[in-house]
């Protein structure tokens, strides 16, 4: 295997002083060849011991959470611990969450695509695929939340017999259309991508069948072999791929296409979620600043989320350490530093227009309810997670150290989620007559579908890890310094020489 030199100081993937020397993204001189059975091995070869323990433990927890919600079914969400006047509350607060789960994946893969950052190339599709799943999640609570869930066709402004429409003028109404948009687009973003990986896989299956048509078998007593579905499976997915140059003209084109329908969908559908409360007169919902203020929030979360995955399966799997480097993580940590201060900014913004209005009930509501009412433990979580866990990325160290990164995520995960609570359940639980106050906590049936939202994340995220290309191999290859026309190889010329 031919050998490239690597810029000193670099070998860890990590960032360096010198503006002269960029840290590569790829490790260990990796060859095009060596990127295809690193990324196809992941589909082809069983897991490690570890996967199938997790896989049951997190399908487990996903069916638990289905349990809830056919409790749920049955019994009504009176089982839920709402009451009159805290009428929204767990559910809706998930549904914000999950859906800025949802907006990192886009932002990674479409954005930074429009702006060419090479290094989005080793997290990009793992992050598509968190969007996918995210918004799967999402889309479950409002479903559920109306009640009457055989009657959720009503949200869409299908033609009935009755005449009944859906009021166009309700945000709530605009979410659908947000929403749905979004999940269409990302997914087709999503597909679109691995198209030629599902290509390569197809053909590695049927190449394999060709030379050796005794492989494993599917089960020990079915004579069929496991290739043989990969071949089939692959194939219905690559649709037709044959790495011309005409399909990957047009694929570029498609794909570029998708990137740019997708940008303006990153900032429109978070902005159009906080239009929820915005458009109340809600004191704490009632604030202009609350589009921008979601959209560097969910990006905020989104990436955190992104971290929390990649990392432990960067420990777990063979070889990603080469795809996902210390570089990348250094990066990711960086936009959770920038966007935790622009949350942090939106926080205390929130408390000088309170002041600046004069608005005594916008006042009453940060002062005595949120910063030390009965749920003051929520909102100073919050603070800490988001605004001060991420300080320490101002620390080289710290944004180089992967399990430092880590726990940072964990504390943003927590801190993200209690910010929808802090902004949902703060804000009803003191109305303006002290009469109708009144306190909101979370029954077994409200806490047991959020934890089987995130068992049915992970299991479909681990399916991905199993069965489906995590890499884009034609991304990763581009970035390698042999597909540079001016890559001089030990003293050789031109490409390179090792093959595809």
């Amino acid at each position: 295997m031919p050998t490239y030199p690597v810029p000193p100081g670099t070998g860890d993937g990590s960032l360096v002083d010198d503006p002269a020397v960029r840290a590569p993204l790829v490790l260990n001189n990796r060859s095009f060849h060596d990127i295809t059975e690193i990324v196809c091995g992941y589909a082809e070869k069983p897991p490690g011991k570890w996967w199938l323990p997790v896989f049951g433990m997190t399908f487990t927890i996903a069916q638990i959470g289905a349990l809830f919600i056919l409790y749920l079914i049955i019994t009504g969400i009176g089982a839920w611990g709402l009451n009159n006047q805290v009428d929204w509350a767990w559910d809706i607060t998930n549904f914000v969450f999950w859906i800025g789960i949802g907006h990192a994946g886009t932002l990674i893969s479409a954005i930074l695509c429009l702006l060419k950052q090479k290094w989005r190339t080793a997290v990009n599709r793992s992050a598509e695929a968190m969007t996918i799943f995210a918004v799967i999640c999402a889309a479950t609570f409002p479903g559920i939340h109306i009640g009457r869930q055989w009657m959720a066709w009503f949200l869409l402004p299908i033609p009935n017999s009755n005449a009944i429409w859906p009021n166009f003028k309700s945000p709530l109404l605009w979410d659908v259309f947000a929403v749905s948009t979004y999940g269409t687009v990302s997914l087709l973003f999503w597909y679109m991508g691995m198209i030629p990986d599902f290509a390569t896989l197809r053909d590695r299956a049927d190449l394999r069948l060709r030379r050796n048509g005794e492989g494993p078998r599917v089960l020990p007593f079915l004579p069929l072999r496991t290739d043989t579905i990969r071949a089939y499976v692959y194939g219905f997915l690559a649709m037709g791929w044959r790495f011309s140059s005409r399909h990957w003209h047009r694929y570029e084109v498609a794909y570029l296409v998708l990137a740019g329908i997708s940008t303006p969908l990153v900032l429109s559908v978070h902005s159009i979620v906080s239009f929820d409360f915005a458009t109340s007169i809600l004191p704490g919902w009632h604030t202009t600043i609350f589009p921008p203020y979601f959209v560097a929030g969910a990006i905020f979360g989104g990436f955190a989320m992104v971290l929390l995955l990649l990392i432990p399966a960067r420990e777990l799997f063979p070889n990603m350490k080469d795809l996902i480097t210390l570089r990348h993580i250094e990066n990711m940590a960086k936009v959770l530093l920038a966007t935790g201060m622009i949350v942090g900014f939106a926080y205390s913004m929130e408390f000088f227009i309170a002041w600046y209005s004069g608005n005594e009930y916008e006042s009453f509501l940060f002062t005595n309810v949120r910063a030390r009412g009965p749920y003051a433990w929520a909102y100073w979580t919050m603070i800490f997670c988001n605004v001060v866990s991420p300080q320490v990325f101002w620390i080289r160290f710290c944004r180089q150290s992967a399990l430092i990164v880590f726990i940072v995520s964990i504390f943003v995960t927590i801190g993200m989620w209690f910010e929808r609570f802090v902004i949902i359940v703060t804000s009803l639980h003191r109305a303006f007559l002290p009469g109708e106050w009144s306190m909101f906590w979370p029954t077994a049936v409200d806490i047991g579908i959020f934890v089987g939202s995130c068992g049915i994340f992970l299991t479909l995220f681990l399916l991905f890890l199993r069965f489906l290309p995590v890499f884009a191999m034609a991304e990763v290859k581009a970035v390698l310094p042999q597909a540079s026309p001016h890559h001089h190889p030990e003293g050789g010329h031109g490409h390179g020489k090792d093959g595809h």
